[in-house]
């Protein structure tokens, strides 16, 4: 799966998902523009360590190209910034937008019903994670429609239609699902692909320093919840997102919803361990939340 003419810009690519993503598509030999608000000296309001500057080097090491562009997705002007960089740079050329900014692990209360819940933090929320992606796929989507071709990939968690647990998430996630689907229509007719993706139980930094584990020894954390067993690496998310960026049918799965395993299945890819770990599978044995 070589991506080495590939042009791609990795929004929120600090750490977990986006982190992963960045670094496959530069083992496929992209170039990646690797974009957050985490950089060197600069923390977000997240206050993690990870930076945009690890990610970048990884992204060499592994092959590709990474291109550091500090970015707050939230801002309207940095964004349209970002996209006048690429445009200059690229000679107008993007291939491939991954829409991956969160930023809400701090503001979701999962104890409370909705009316209960900090309402300052459940907008804050939105405006992170749903705005942040529209305002994005605004600013560069014309850049893949100029070419007539490109891929959105929208970040998500589940595809399937569940209540999540709590009402400013499960907002935030459902609303992303249809940001895809809305985008898809829209682009369709300029050959410009968008779809939903989501990974299971995701083996982040942040999921990793919950339970006091490192990738080495991640399944200690299984005596603490069962359900850990069956989480997947971030570079499983990454490795989707390579085979849909390779896929030269790929304007057939616009609008669609997808799980890393299904297209893991599809395309014949593992987890760096050589699982195929099935979160879905395992929960839907769980029940009705």
């Amino acid at each position: 799966m070589s991506l080495s003419n590939h042009v791609a810009v990795v929004a929120g690519a600090t750490r977990g998902g986006g982190r992963a993503v960045a670094l496959e598509l530069g083992a496929a030999g992209a170039t990646v523009y690797v974009t957050g608000r985490s950089a060197r000296g600069h923390r977000s309001p997240m206050d993690r360590p990870e930076t945009l500057e690890e990610t970048a080097a990884l992204v060499d090491d592994a092959g590709g190209t990474a291109v550091l562009a500090p970015t707050d997705h939230t801002d309207p002007a940095q964004v349209s910034a970002l996209a006048d960089r690429v445009r200059r740079e690229q000679d107008g050329r993007l291939d491939l937008l991954v829409n991956n900014v969160w930023g809400g692990d701090r503001l979701a209360d999962w104890g409370k019903p909705f009316w209960e819940h900090d309402l300052d933090d459940a907008l804050e929320m939105q405006r992170n994670a749903v705005w942040s992606h529209l305002i994005t796929a605004h600013a560069l989507a014309p850049l893949m429609v100029a070419r007539a071709g490109g891929l959105i990939v929208e970040v998500t968690d589940g595809i399937e239609d569940r209540y999540r647990g709590t009402l400013p998430y499960d907002l935030v996630k459902a609303s992303v699902i249809r940001l895809a689907l809305a985008e898809a229509a829209d682009l369709r007719p300029h050959g410009v692909a968008a779809l939903a993706l989501t990974p299971g139980f995701l083996r982040s930094e942040a999921m990793l320093d919950h339970f006091g584990v490192t990738e080495h020894n991640w399944r200690d954390a299984i005596a603490k919840d069962p359900h850990f067993a069956h989480s997947e690496t971030p570079r499983f998310l990454g490795r989707a997102v390579v085979a849909l960026a390779s896929d030269p049918a790929i304007m057939e799965k616009t609008g669609g919803r997808f799980a890393t395993l299904g297209l893991a299945h599809e395309y014949g890819f593992d987890d760096v361990d050589g699982r195929r770990p099935d979160w879905g599978a395992h929960f839907a044995t769980l029940g009705p939340a």
